[in-house]
């Protein structure tokens, strides 16, 4: 993969259950700077690798390294050294603002309240600081949702199915967004079944299918790789 210096690196990531291997021996990077889509069918062990990779599932082998240092421990422990996490269908504080929201995160590090109006500023949601949570739009609460992980400092940040119930315009804004947070350095991990979104979204790509990693390498070639049309994206893509 990338030459860049990785901030996230899973290696030889093992889980069985059921005496079957569900995640197995899977390794790839995921350099600062960079989105790396983990990507496949389904039933092909991206949602297991990603609970491994946060801590909210043990591993049976394998290995994690955050920033060159193991990773491992409870989420809230792997969110202090510098993982951010937006699970699929992340839900926002009931009765708090736009602006509330992210106020909880920053607080809980001791970062002034002030970095709230920059982080909505960077979401585009400033106009619905003082608006209920609950009234935003689909792509408006997955842009609060992503704004509330980065108030925590994350390296590197972890998206569960973020096209998830977003329209096609939120969902380009969505891109856009975390093409802009890697070129701030940030290295994004990101796992959706929307293959055309994620795509466009990602630099790379890891390949799993049944638990392993099938191919991996640029989006241009793994597109193009006859494996990945044979058991994920069909050969009409």
């Amino acid at each position: 993969m990338s030459g860049a210096t990785p901030g996230l690196v899973v290696r030889g990531l093992t889980k069985r259950l059921g005496g079957r291997a569900v995640v197995d021996d899977v390794s790839f990077e995921v350099p600062a700077g960079r989105v790396v889509g983990l990507l496949g069918p389904n039933g092909a062990g991206k949602t297991t690798t990603f609970r491994l990779i946060v801590g909210l599932t043990a591993q049976d082998a394998g290995e994690i390294f955050l920033d060159g240092a193991a990773l491992t421990g409870p989420l809230h422990e792997r969110v202090r050294r510098g993982l951010g996490y937006l699970p699929q269908g992340s839900a926002l504080f009931t009765g708090l603002t736009v602006r509330q929201q992210l106020l909880i995160p920053l607080e809980a590090r001791g970062a002034p309240a002030a970095e709230a109006d920059r982080l909505l500023e960077d979401a585009g949601l400033t106009p619905f600081a003082q608006a209920q949570a609950a009234g935003l739009s689909g792509g408006e609460r997955r842009r609060l949702a992503i704004a509330r992980c980065l108030a925590t400092q994350p390296r590197v940040l972890l998206l569960d199915e973020p096209f998830a119930g977003v329209d096609p315009v939120a969902t380009h804004a969505l891109v856009r967004r975390f093409r802009g947070l890697a070129a701030q350095g940030l290295g994004v991990l990101l796992t959706d079944h929307a293959a055309r979104e994620a795509l466009s979204a990602c630099d790379e790509v890891v390949l799993l299918d049944q638990g392993r990693v099938v191919t991996r390498g640029p989006v241009e070639e793994v597109a193009a790789d006859p494996r990945a049309r044979a058991r994920w994206l069909g050969d009409d893509f």
